[in-house]
Parts: structure tokens; C-alpha cells; sequence
């Protein structure tokens, strides 16, 4: 019920209204039977719009942290997950991960029809990563259809850090279901495990136009989060050289501007050196004397 009411009278007709979502192949969604909907993922919003085109409900694989969340705000977008049909996504592997595909199964079991990121996480920068297998094990398991979806310019709407979306149009490009009927018998295969998914990241990646990078989206991700934070930790370039022109600096008496200070010399010692306009480095000593015979006071 509050599906319905979401999609149909309060977020639907708003979205339709400020984003004017426009939408290629929607008849290649079957009517009825379960079906696999396979789509990249750039934005939060994806699961928002995706669902509000599709005309049957749609129940996605979402991450659990979305179910975990403490106090107040985390228990409300707990309820709001639930009840907008979405299932939580064990994303570390084991026997956590197949748990959470098996409540998948027990959808398309109901013949309803389940969405998955094959990524398994948001792309950090538009591009489409290599898929993880879970879609593969599902979709082997049941024999059902996979319909692949291009979500197109909804990181441009919400880029990942942006509570408020952008104003602007999106798309979604539906294409033609993918039958993997021939590989029967063999979901327990790694290797046909591994090309039912690579074919359909490839798919995917002929519909949304993206380029496809062959690693997972979460190890860049890591890998993106520790270099930031050893930017954080490591110095500055030229900063221990600064600290040493203070210390040395900081044993006599502060010389004139652009003075030329020698190390043991006295500071009655330190003679200001005049600078080259163009190059911004001190003039020779030579040309220190023949300014001093040249002038009238010698």
C-alpha cells in the first residue's frame, strides 16, 4: 500500500513533474513472471527513479547499512527501505552475502520482479565497473529472464555526497531480456558464473555508453579513500625546508630584505644583495663592486 501510494500520488507525480524522466524500451518489461532487472548504478537516486517508470513493483537488493542505522534518522530510513520494497544486501561475502540472495530468490519465486546493481556499489566516477557474480547465482539458480537498464545523467542529478538533487532531465534506456537458458545445469560453475555476469556488465555498457574499468567499483573506492587520507597526514611539499630557514634565521637578528645571510657570519656582516627584476634571484657579487665604484659617495 504505501508503494503504491508513494509511487502514484505523492513521489511519482512529483519527479515526473520537476525531472521529466524520459524512458526507451519500456515494453521489454514482461507483464507478468519474474524477471531480473540488471542496472548500473550512479546515484542514490537510481532506486527512486527506476522504480517510478517500471509499471509492476520492483524490489531491489539494497545495502544493509541502509537497515542498520542508529537513532532516530536510522530507524526512519530503515522503515522508508522496507516499505518502499527494497530487501537488505549483504555486501562481505560468505554466508552473509548468500543470505541476503536468497531472500532475492524468494522473490522471484513469487514471480515478482527483483532489481540488482551488479556493481555492487555506487561508481566513484561515471564509469561502469566489473560486476560481482551474485546476479549470476541468481539468475542461473531461477532461469529467469535479465532485463538490462542504463541509467543516464542521474549522477549529474545527485552525485554522491549531495543530499539535494540537481533540477535536471534523466533517462532510462530498457533493454531486450537476456535468456542464459543454455548454461541449465551449471550454476555452480565459477567460470560460467563468471560470463553470465561479464556479459551482461558488457550489455550494459553498450546501452548507458559508459567506459567500463575491469575492477571492482569498492576496491577503487578503498583505494581512493586511503590516499586521501595519507594527503591528510603527509606534509606539504617545501615544509621542512621553511622550518630550517626559520631555525637558521631565528640565531641572529632579522636581516634587511633580500639579504644574502652567510652561515657563521655576523649579522653587521650580512649585506643586502640587490634582486634581478626579471629572474628574481640575487645579482653576483661582481656586479655588487662595480656598482659600489660607480657611485658618487666612493
Amino acid at each position: 500500500m504505501f508503494y503504491w501510494v508513494m509511487k502514484r500520488i505523492i513521489v511519482g507525480p512529483i519527479l515526473n513533474l520537476l525531472f521529466r524522466p524520459w524512458v526507451k524500451g519500456l515494453d521489454n518489461i514482461p507483464a507478468s513472471g519474474p524477471a531480473v532487472i540488471v542496472s548500473n548504478h550512479l546515484s542514490f537516486s537510481d532506486s527512486i527513479f527506476l522504480p517510478i517508470v517500471v509499471p509492476r513493483p520492483v524490489a531491489f537488493l539494497a545495502k544493509s547499512e541502509y537497515f542498520t542505522g542508529k537513532g532516530f534518522k536510522g530507524r526512519l530510513t530503515a522503515l522508508f527501505f522496507r516499505l518502499s520494497n527494497q530487501l537488505p544486501m549483504d555486501r562481505s561475502g560468505g554466508a552473509a552475502s548468500s543470505s541476503s540472495l536468497s531472500a532475492g530468490m524468494d522473490i522471484l519465486n513469487d514471480g515478482a520482479i527483483l532489481g540488482i546493481y551488479p556493481e555492487g556499489t555506487r561508481s566513484p566516477d561515471g564509469r561502469l565497473y566489473r560486476g560481482k557474480t551474485g546476479v549470476a547465482k541468481l539468475v542461473l539458480a531461477t532461469g529467469v529472464p535479465v532485463i538490462p537498464v542504463a541509467m543516464i545523467g542521474t549522477d549529474k542529478v545527485q552525485p554522491i555526497g549531495r543530499r539535494i538533487p540537481n533540477i535536471r532531465r534523466v533517462g532510462i534506456i530498457i533493454g531486450e531480456p537476456l535468456d542464459f537458458a543454455r548454461y541449465e545445469g551449471l550454476e555452480d560453475d565459477r567460470f560460467v558464473q563468471r560470463s553470465v555476469t561479464d556479459e551482461i556488465m558488457y550489455e550494459l555498457m553498450r546501452l548507458s555508453g559508459q567506459e567500463y574499468v575491469d575492477a571492482y567499483a569498492s576496491t577503487v573506492k578503498e583505494r581512493l579513500a586511503a590516499e586521501k587520507a595519507a594527503g591528510r597526514r603527509t606534509p606539504k611539499p617545501g615544509a621542512d625546508q621553511r622550518r630550517a630557514a626559520v631555525r637558521i634565521g631565528s640565531e641572529s637578528t632579522d636581516p634587511a630584505p633580500g639579504a644574502v645571510t652567510e652561515i657563521g657570519a655576523s649579522s653587521s656582516d650580512t649585506t643586502p644583495s640587490p634582486v634581478d627584476s626579471t629572474s628574481g634571484t640575487a645579482e653576483e657579487p661582481r656586479k655588487r663592486g662595480r656598482a659600489r665604484k660607480s657611485s658618487p659617495d666612493q
